[in-house]
C-alpha cells in the first residue's frame, strides 16, 4: 500500500519547538519532491515548505521563514519540518505530500500522494 504518514505533531508552548516527519511506504522518495501544508480551522489549506528531489533546492512561506527547516533523508525514506519558535498562529493540521515533478512546491494540484495529517498546537 502507497502512503505517507505524518508524525511528531503534538501541544507545544510559544516558542517551543517541534520536529515533524513524513515517512513513505511502498514507495521510494527519493523520485519525489516534497510538500509541507498546513490547514487552520476556518482557514484555506496553505504551503509552508518544500524541498526539491535531491533536496539542493528548498522554499519557504514568509510566515516560518528563519523558523521553520525541511530536510530530507533518503536512505530512511523520510522528510523533516524542524519546527522553532513556535506561535500560537502556528497551531494546524500539518500535511506532506509528494509529486513526482520536481519542486512544484505550493502547486496543490501537482502532488500525487497526500499523508493523513499530523495536529500542531501551540498554546500556553
Amino acid at each position: 500500500q502507497l502512503q505517507l504518514v505524518e508524525s511528531g505533531g503534538g501541544l507545544v508552548q510559544p516558542g517551543g519547538s517541534l520536529r515533524l516527519s513524513c515517512a513513505a511506504s511502498g514507495f521510494t522518495l527519493d523520485y519525489y519532491a516534497i510538500g509541507w501544508f498546513r490547514q487552520a480551522p476556518g482557514k484555506e489549506r496553505e504551503g509552508v515548505s518544500c524541498i526539491s528531489k535531491s533536496g539542493g533546492s528548498t522554499d519557504y512561506a514568509d510566515s516560518v521563514k528563519g523558523r521553520f527547516t525541511i530536510s530530507r533523508d533518503n536512505a530512511k525514506n523520510t522528510v523533516y519540518l524542524q519546527m522553532s519558535s513556535l506561535k500560537p498562529e502556528d497551531t494546524a493540521v500539518y500535511y506532506c505530500a509528494a509529486a513526482s515533478s520536481d519542486y512544484v512546491c505550493y502547486d496543490v494540484l501537482e502532488y500525487d500522494w497526500w499523508g493523513q495529517g499530523t495536529q500542531v498546537t501551540v498554546s500556553s
